[in-house]
């Protein structure tokens, strides 16, 4: 492909694709060697940079179904990482935050992680990297306003959902 020829937007669909699948894997794999997925990474990394939240306000920030995030959170709390509390502003809402061991955890975690993903950056200069950031956010919000609302009936079944995982 010859620099100045025009490229299409199927074309950079399939190139961003294909870099985030090979970046997911690296990722996956680099935690995988410690012993953790990506769900519990991110779940961890959420409540690192959030404080405690609830499960559903989790699983939103993950992009986690709710059944998932309760077996996520399970298995968070039996290694010790993360424990449940009631809220004191409202005690029918459940919030999930770290532990002493989980915070020490994920605080390390995530060093190394970016750490990783410095060592496959390292080809980008300073102007690459705000170039690649401004185009990537562009695009993200493009789709967000082009993406049509869910219908109403489920839009509705999606907001009881809610309701009922945070107490409200």
């Amino acid at each position: 492909m010859v620099e100045d020829d025009p490229i299409s937007a199927a074309r950079l669909w399939f190139v961003l694709s294909r870099a985030s699948t090979a970046i997911g894997t690296y990722i996956e794999r680099s935690l995988g060697q410690k012993g953790y997925c990506l769900t519990d990474f991110m779940i961890l990394e959420a409540l690192l940079h959030k404080g405690p939240l609830t499960i559903s306000a989790i699983g939103e920030k993950v992009q986690l179904a709710s059944a998932s995030m309760t077996s996520a959170i399970d298995r968070l709390e039996e290694r010790g990482l993360v424990h449940r509390s009631l809220s004191a502003e409202d005690r029918r809402v459940r919030l999930v935050g770290l532990t002493c061991e989980g915070r020490s955890f994920i605080s390390d975690l995530f060093a190394r992680h970016v750490n990783d993903l410095e060592a496959i950056s390292t080809d980008f200069s300073q102007e690459e990297r705000q170039v690649l950031y401004a185009a990537l956010k562009k695009i993200g919000f493009a789709a967000k306003a082009a993406t049509p609302p869910l219908p109403s009936h489920v839009a509705g079944l999606a907001a009881k959902v809610s309701e009922i995982q945070t107490g409200s």
